[in-house]
């Protein structure tokens, strides 16, 4: 055959990409892995007694939205990313922002804070295993993204990987929040922002083998 007529019997059977076919394979991976999520978090660590006591304090809800925002903005990324092409642009301030608006708070509260005061408000109870907790909450999310992004077409494949890992990471703790006690603003802008960071590092790891092309 031809390299001419080659050519012409390929393009006569393309057929368009099914728009917003991105979005809707990660929102799926959501759906599937944020309950496999709460219900590994139930299972392993179970909700706060004092739940609903706790949902009445305004530092329950800065912690429980600061990794939700910063697992949207991963959202943004993680889509933008999977399609050839298309830029990240600003979705990265989806990421800083919240991480900054936190570490401020952290800042101000030690500061303001006598100083033989200050190491118990950055480790908290459960700084030995915050981290590995958010991580092992995540995992979930993480696998069900990876899977997401593998039918897709990711040309930065260590960069989409590592933002698929910041958005399971924010949901692990959005997640986790509803079992940890602490509430410090140092605790978790230290804690948190590694246990997200965590399936970050693993998937820009993973993702460069794994959704190469």
């Amino acid at each position: 055959m031809k390299t001419d007529d080659l050519i012409s019997m390929l393009a006569a059977s393309a057929t368009p990409v099914p728009t917003h076919v991105a979005s809707r394979r990660l929102l799926t991976a959501l759906l599937v892995g944020l309950p496999l999520s709460f219900v590994f978090m139930q299972w392993v660590f179970g909700l706060r007694r004092d739940l609903m006591e706790v949902m009445t304090w305004p530092m329950f809800w800065v912690r429980l939205l600061f990794p939700v925002c910063i697992a949207a903005g991963a959202y943004l990324m993680v889509e933008r990313l999977s399609r050839p092409g298309v830029k990240v642009r600003k979705a990265w301030l989806g990421l800083a922002v919240p991480v900054l608006v936190v570490w401020g708070m952290a800042a101000y509260m030690l500061v303001s804070a006598p100083a033989e005061e200050r190491p118990a408000l950055v480790m908290g109870q459960t700084w030995r295993t915050c981290t590995a907790n958010i991580a092992f909450v995540a995992l979930p999310v993480f696998v069900a993204a990876l899977v997401a992004l593998k039918g897709l077409a990711p040309t930065r494949p260590a960069l989409a990987g590592a933002a698929a890992g910041l958005m399971a990471g924010g949901a692990g703790a959005a997640i986790y929040a509803l079992h940890c006690v602490e509430l410090a603003a140092p605790f978790f802008a230290v804690w948190y922002v590694l246990g997200i960071s965590l399936p970050a590092v693993v998937g820009a790891l993973i993702g460069s083998r794994f959704l190469r092309w």
